[in-house]
């Protein structure tokens, strides 16, 4: 969550919010829906749209806010887990996307977490980053604490470590065997290049805990960050990369990572582009604002009014030609002048 946002935030209201509540209508549609869904809308030659959902913008929950999401995952029963940044755990039906139950999170001394990345562990508990610290913790069902993982030193906010408040753990996601779980920085650690940032993987060990394992250098565009990362089935990485320009909107990139061949950073103090150093291949596969609006409306000056603060990102399943089936989600920050969407995205690796 970037600071443009955070100030913003502080001028929302949630006067005109519209109350769900667990005996609402399971069948109700979405708002705002997104038209042409079975064939799609190409968005690149390797990426379509199929439709979008404003639903749950501006609404609450027995009470609870609705919204300032920044990670999605697929639960063991097929529901929709959607992580708030301020601490509160969603679970969403996946084809209304009418929310299910909410739990509230807390760190060990019952402070509210800056919760930005989620990851739904076989045993269907739940590891979640918090990005002030950063942290990772993992929690049961009913949000309690089971577990914290250790985090690099350099990592850490300074002045325990070389990382900027708010800009650090964004992404988590467990690769395919569910043995690595990786974290993404969403910006530079000070001492590295402004355009490489750290991507941390764990190695489980008995008991279903992890240990610290290799590191990844990922290459940047320019003013961008990484706010979410996914593991597609073959053990590469989709990355998001997101930033904003007043006056001009946000700019959202898909790319596809291999950090198969790159090199271990781990030992490495300061990334400054040195030979030797492989950071990991990356291939665009779609600028957001390239898709079709499907007849979206934005609150504020976008590049496409299909485009938000888009901060959240799952693989769902594949489709019938093998493309992975992606949802995304945008973080209003409880803006008036911003969007909770989700977007409905086929993609082909």
């Amino acid at each position: 969550m970037r600071l443009r946002h955070v100030i913003a935030t502080l001028t929302a209201g949630l006067a005109a919010a519209t109350t769900l509540t667990a005996a609402g209508p399971a069948a109700a549609q979405p708002a705002h829906l997104g038209s042409n869904t079975r064939a799609g809308h190409a968005c690149s030659s390797t990426v379509s749209i199929d439709r979008f959902s404003d639903a749950l913008d501006k609404t609450t929950y027995n009470g609870t806010f609705v919204g300032n999401f920044s990670a999605l995952a697929v639960d063991r029963d097929g529901s929709l887990a959607a992580l708030e940044d301020r601490s509160q755990l969603f679970d969403l039906d996946a084809r209304t996307l009418q929310p299910k139950s909410a739990v509230h999170l807390a760190d060990e001394n019952g402070a509210d977490l800056d919760s930005e990345g989620l990851v739904i562990d076989r045993d269907g508990t739940r590891l979640i980053t918090s990005e002030v610290e950063p942290s990772i913790r993992r929690y049961s069902r009913d949000g309690k604490i089971l577990d914290r993982l250790p985090v690099p030193s350099a990592l850490l906010v300074a002045p325990a470590g070389r990382a900027t408040s708010n800009q650090t753990f964004e992404g988590l996601t467990l690769l395919p065997g569910g043995h690595t779980l990786l974290a993404s920085m969403e910006d530079p650690i000070a001492g590295d290049n402004a355009d490489l940032v750290r991507f941390q993987t764990w190695t489980r060990t008995k008991g279903d805990h992890f240990r610290l394992a290799a590191q990844y250098a990922y290459r940047i565009d320019a003013g961008l960050g990484v706010p979410e990362v996914q593991a597609t089935p073959d053990g590469r990485l989709l990355v998001l990369e997101r930033g904003f320009t007043a006056g001009v909107g946000n700019t959202v990139r898909l790319y596809l990572a291999d950090p198969r061949h790159a090199t271990d950073t781990s030992g490495i103090e300061n990334l400054t582009g040195q030979s030797g150093v492989r950071v990991m291949k990356k291939t665009l596969l779609a600028d957001i604002a390239d898709c079709p609006s499907l007849g979206a409306t934005a609150k504020e000056t976008q590049p496409n009014p299909l485009l938000d603060n888009i901060e959240g990102m799952a693989v769902t399943d594949r489709d019938r030609t093998g493309r992975l089936k992606v949802v995304l989600v945008s973080d209003d920050n409880q803006n008036p002048v911003q969007i909770t969407r989700f977007y409905y995205l086929r993609v082909r690796v």
